[in-house]
């Protein structure tokens, strides 16, 4: 009976497994055709129907290379900002005591129930009218330098680590950022490679706040010069899905990659062995 369950439970993870899968199997078959093909014979495509033509289709239409260079530079600046704010935050939020502590964590839990979309309007007047960025990484950038979800993630593991070990630091002399630096944030590795993963995602997809700031071509992320290349240009190619296809595994790719990377360290670390009795 025991065997007859765990059969059962490793077939229907397995079509389970298949059934997410899929959508991405068939995104990267349909990417490499040269004639689409709809029907189910398409899931399992001629070779003589495989092509990396799709691929030079869209390089054709714009800088593929260049657009995915905006779109690293802007994540990338995205995630170390949120990294720095969202350590500096969580740890005084969870480590140190002042007064207020308890609004300014509250003001950060109701940053989580107000949409981007309500900030956009007052924010693309500041990024663009007052201060001029438009057009620039640092316009991309800045509304999304500091991650509410992030102060959340690492104040939650701050305050798993036993004040023992902050207290002795203390006694030693060491300052609060040195506490930070050489104590706390070893402790919470992995901590930030969830913050970095769960960041990471968000920027490099964004499409809506980059198509508002940016009207360069030359300055815009990948996401958005897709969405150009479907509307406008895709039709010129021979298989225009394939192309809009192929455009969607290179996006995808990056952040499949950094999970399969680092999917082995999203486990909690042992805080308590740092003290010893």
């Amino acid at each position: 009976m025991a065997r007859t369950l765990r059969i059962l439970r490793y077939a229907a993870l397995g079509l389970g497994a298949i059934a997410a899968l899929l959508p991405f199997y068939y995104m990267l078959i349909g990417a490499l055709q040269k004639k689409r093909d709809t029907g189910l014979g398409g899931l399992l495509p001629k070779p003589s129907n495989l092509t990396l033509d799709n691929l030079a289709g869209i390089d054709d239409s714009f800088s593929l290379l260049g657009a995915l260079a905006n779109s690293l530079i802007m994540t990338v600046g995205v995630v170390v900002c949120t990294l720095v704010f969202g350590l500096l935050a969580g740890y005084a939020l969870a480590i140190l005591r002042f007064r207020g502590r308890g609004l300014v964590f509250a003001l950060v839990l109701l940053v989580q129930a107000i949409p981007f979309q309500l900030l956009m309007i007052p924010l693309y007047v500041m990024v663009v009218r007052y201060f001029g960025l438009a057009d620039s990484y640092a316009g991309m950038i800045l509304p999304f330098a500091i991650n509410s979800v992030a102060v959340l993630i690492f104040r939650q593991y701050f305050l798993q680590i036993p004040r023992e070990i902050f207290d002795a630091a203390r006694m030693d002399g060491a300052s609060e950022l040195r506490i930070l630096r050489s104590v706390a944030v070893p402790l919470v590795r992995p901590a930030i490679l969830t913050a970095m993963l769960v960041t990471f995602i968000g920027p490099w997809n964004e499409f809506l706040w980059p198509f508002l700031v940016t009207k360069d071509q030359g300055m815009q992320p990948l996401a958005v010069s897709l969405a150009n290349f479907s509307q406008a240009n895709s039709t010129s190619q021979a298989n225009p899905m394939g192309a809009v296809l192929a455009g969607a595994c290179v996006l995808a790719v990056p952040a499949v990659v950094l999970f399969l990377l680092f999917q082995r360290h999203f486990t909690s670390a042992n805080l308590g062995s740092a003290i010893k009795g």
